[in-house]
């Protein structure tokens, strides 16, 4: 019975996959819509830096910004602040 199954699964994925692949056009992918004004297209460095690059540093300035403003005032517990840990027992 799990051979059955496995095999209904097995064509079921084979036929929606090539009945898709032959529904799409790629030809259809080159033709432009009225108004359709591509620009130039970005270079590797431009990809890099747009993709990977800027949001790095973004990242890094957000973390740094959250650090400082954490570390810019001082705790104040003064539940804590007068007790001594030190051990005044003597032998």
């Amino acid at each position: 019975m799990d051979k059955k199954n496995a095999l209904r699964a097995g064509a079921l994925a084979a036929g929606t996959t090539l009945m898709m692949l032959l529904m799409s056009s790629p030809a259809l992918a080159l033709t432009r819509d009225d108004g359709d004004d591509p620009g130039t297209g970005l270079s590797v460095i431009e990809t890099l830096g747009l993709y990977v690059v800027a949001p790095i540093a973004l990242f890094v300035i957000i973390a740094a910004l959250v650090t400082v403003g954490d570390k810019s005032h001082k705790k104040k517990d003064p539940t804590s602040s007068n007790i001594s840990t030190k051990a005044e027992a003597k032998a």
